[in-house]
């Protein structure tokens, strides 16, 4: 079995777990982070984007998604994370999000998938307050579950035109 199999059947797993306070984790830089899994179209394996000119570093490119173009994210580099290899766990998770009533499809960039939680809104706790050096905004919350700690992610703010320093089309 090749591993676009293996993600593939992952994805389908996942994606049968969805209900309303789900969220996918995963691994970046021994962190774990989530997003609302409702926000999760599927999960690939890696593969190299074709590069863009004029892009922030962190946007990798694109690839081909069943004919539509779809822009990656690092989200390692997004986040100012130090660098790693992609390697055999390394992922691209698919997101659907919302900008201003228009729907996108990006690609993030994550070490490997971890788990689907439920996290109800009574377990997500503020961000505390860590000074205006560092930058919170793309974080919704933290959760614990199972002794760990989940740092809940935004996805509509992450990829918003507004925080990726990218001019919009104008129509």
């Amino acid at each position: 079995m090749n591993t676009e199999t293996t993600h593939t059947q992952e994805t389908a797993s996942i994606l049968d777990a969805v209900g309303s306070n789900q969220c996918l984790t995963f691994k970046l830089a021994d962190e774990e982070y989530g997003v609302d899994i409702m926000k999760v179209r599927e999960i690939r394996s890696w593969e190299p984007a074709t590069s863009i000119p004029n892009t922030p570093d962190f946007i990798l490119g694109v690839i081909n998604l069943r004919g539509n173009v779809v822009p990656v994210i690092d989200l390692r580099k997004r986040f100012n994370l130090d660098k790693a290899e992609y390697g055999t766990s390394t992922v691209i998770v698919v997101v659907k999000v919302e900008h201003r009533g228009d729907e996108r499809t990006m690609g993030l960039v994550v070490d490997a998938v971890s788990e689907v939680y439920n996290i109800s809104a009574e377990m997500l706790q503020e961000t505390p307050e860590l000074g205006s050096a560092i930058n919170t905004e793309f974080v919704k919350g933290l959760a614990t579950v199972d002794n760990k700690m989940i740092i809940m992610l935004d996805a509509d703010l992450i990829v918003s035109p507004e925080h990726l320093n990218v001019q919009e089309k104008v129509a």
